[in-house]
């Protein structure tokens, strides 16, 4: 996984760090496409998730360098120490950004949900074509501002929702 950052430069380690720590403290995150010829999307996910739950777990739990830079055992010590220098540099931001977090998890974002179940026609084959449809509305408050997200789901597509749902879950009860 960590063997992952050895394929940038060191210049370039530390740039994605400091965009994951953006990233992390509500600013623009780094971009996908900066790096898609270094990485495939799920290099890229993989390692963009391992950088934000290395800094969130090195501050959250205040720990040592030393317990950092086992995580980072596969890393060449150039990019170690870019790391390292980017948690150090902005530690104090990414503890205000989780702290921010742990308090605004108790008010939830999604303010109301509505749902219908529909039945696709589909007008050639009414009489062969019957697909349940799940229409799903989100009140979502985002920057203070109330929005209304619309989606409309097969069941294989509800059922991924679900799964994406409970996992989001864990990981949120392992974060308290």
């Amino acid at each position: 996984m960590t063997d992952l950052l050895n394929r940038i430069s060191n210049t370039d380690c530390t740039k994605l760090c400091h965009r994951v720590v953006d990233g992390l403290c509500g600013r623009e995150p780094p971009c996908r496409a900066d790096y898609s010829a270094t990485w495939s999307l799920q290099e890229w996910l993989q390692l963009q998730d391992f950088l934000t739950a290395l800094f969130r777990i090195a501050v959250g739990s205040n720990v040592s360098d030393e317990e950092v830079l086992t995580k980072l055992s596969d890393v060449n010590s150039s990019h170690t120490e870019a790391v390292l220098s980017v948690l150090r540099a902005r530690q104090e931001e990414i503890r205000r950004a989780l702290l921010n977090r742990t308090n605004n998890i108790s008010s939830a974002t999604l303010q109301d949900f509505d749902w219908q179940l529909k039945l696709a026609l589909s007008s050639d084959k009414i009489s062969s074509l019957n697909t349940p449809l799940l229409s799903l509305s989100l009140d979502v408050r985002e920057n203070g501002a109330l929005r209304t997200v619309a989606v409309e789901m097969s069941r294989e597509e509800l059922s991924t929702l679900i799964s994406s749902l409970e996992a989001a879950n864990k990981v949120v009860l392992q974060l308290k």
